[in-house]
């Protein structure tokens, strides 16, 4: 399916130009997982990154940085070609989330059985996710790569986007995906607003041995000014993130480590018991950022280029490969009707499918964490708890979005085989 460049053009300086269905700018999590899905699908695909990512050291401890992938975003990983990468390496899934209020002596409860889940997510470090999916574009020969190497300007051409690198080197694309980060030089390219909120809150991380090791739940208990999470490793330590207001979560960096233990031990309560072991801490501000449009012409944002929600809900890296799945559906739906893949009107129904779902799920979380961090509303956040806690039905929808299942998942998060999609869309 892959064309031999034939739609090659001669540019400004005399040369030609390489050209591809698809060029995409950032080969994160998101943007390799993306490459990866489009390659393996048949469409001619380049990927430019500034930095190879880190070879991923099994040896060395547990990186600061993790996330709880959920179900749909380990299938799409899985059809991606990334999941039994990952999977060879260290990873922890979790069978039960619990939730406590810190006036409420009554957990909030979620089973995966109950759901007729195997698991609600899986722990796993940033950098293995990222070094996973490097491995497969890099290695499979269908993704050509452009690293390192930086975007400097987008300029749209004869119905196709020129994409000019800071190494001299010109493309074309019908399609340019930036999946370059909260700070993409391709959303700023493209002159793409964005709402931004902050929150005067940093998240604390470390990873956190207990008195007894973590059975593989997701803990979570609210505080004024903050939650605090402990989500499980493989080896029976949790990683935590601790959310605290930003004077206070600095002074706790810069706390001596017993210190840091003596506070973490009074806002866990006791849960497993006392902290024994606790590693190198780190610190980031927490923020929203929406952008008012994922799409331009024929440019489409994803991840984090498009879209930054607070970490509440460990939903950030799970929206953003729900993005791309949901870009190579539709791609394939264009490309089986002998549609331009980079028109208008196909990135306008893309850009309602998950503008809809990212912004639900950012002013969820938003509203959350406003209700949980305002102590007048203590009674009102009890009593809302209580109807989760007591109505299977909510506690069902809450369950399946979280899991990237829900009604307006992308086909690949929910089962369907990549060669399926293909087979059905052409």
């Amino acid at each position: 399916m892959c064309h031999e460049h034939d739609g090659a053009k001669m540019n400004a300086a005399g040369t030609r130009d390489t050209h591809y269905d698809v060029v995409i700018i950032g080969a994160g999590m998101v943007g390799a997982t993306l490459a990866s899905l489009l390659s393996r699908s048949g469409f001619d695909v380049a990927l430019v990154e500034a930095h190879i990512p880190e070879t991923f050291d099994p040896e060395s401890d547990v990186g600061l940085r993790v996330s709880a992938i959920s179900p749909g975003s380990s299938a799409i990983l899985e059809q991606a070609g990334v999941w039994k990468l990952i999977n060879a390496q260290r990873q922890r899934p979790y069978r039960r989330m619990q939730v406590e209020d810190g006036a409420e002596l009554e957990p909030l409860l979620f089973d995966a059985p109950s759901f007729n889940l195997e698991r609600l997510g899986t722990i796993v470090e940033n950098s293995l996710v990222q070094w996973s999916a490097w491995q497969v574009v890099s290695a499979g020969g269908l993704v050509d790569m452009h690293c390192p190497d930086r975007l400097a300007e987008i300029e749209l051409a004869s119905g196709l986007n020129r994409v000019l690198l800071k190494s001299g080197k010109s493309l074309t694309a019908d399609l340019v995906v930036g999946a370059d980060g909260a700070a993409s030089r391709v959303r700023k390219v493209m002159g793409i607003r964005q709402d931004f909120w902050t929150y005067n809150q940093m998240g604390l991380v470390a990873v956190v041995g207990k008195q007894k090791p973590n059975p593989g739940v997701a803990w979570q208990r609210f505080l004024a000014g903050g939650p605090v999470a402990f989500l499980p490793l493989q080896d029976g330590r949790s990683s935590i993130v601790w959310t605290r207001p930003t004077l206070e979560a600095e002074a706790l960096l810069a706390a001596d480590t017993e210190t840091f233990i003596a506070e973490l031990e009074i806002a866990s309560s006791g849960w497993l018991g006392r902290v024994e072991t606790c590693g190198p801490r780190a610190a980031f501000p927490l923020s929203m950022r929406l952008s008012e449009c994922y799409v331009a012409d024929r440019v489409v944002l994803i991840g984090d280029a498009a879209h930054v929600v607070h970490p509440l809900a460990g939903q950030g890296v799970n929206l953003g490969l729900a993005d791309a799945a949901a870009l190579t559906e539709s791609l394939l739906q264009v490309r089986a009707s002998g549609g331009d893949i980079g028109s208008a009107g196909v990135l306008a129904d893309y850009n309602r499918w998950r503008r809809s779902e990212t912004e639900m799920m950012s002013y969820g979380i938003h509203g959350i964490r406003s209700l949980f961090n305002s102590e007048a509303l203590s009674p009102v956040r009890r009593a809302g708890l209580a109807l989760v806690k007591h109505s299977w039905t909510m506690k069902d929808l809450f369950l399946q979005r979280a899991a990237g299942l829900g009604r307006n998942a992308p086909k690949l998060a929910t089962g369907t085989a990549l060669k399926t999609l293909m087979r059905v869309r052409a």
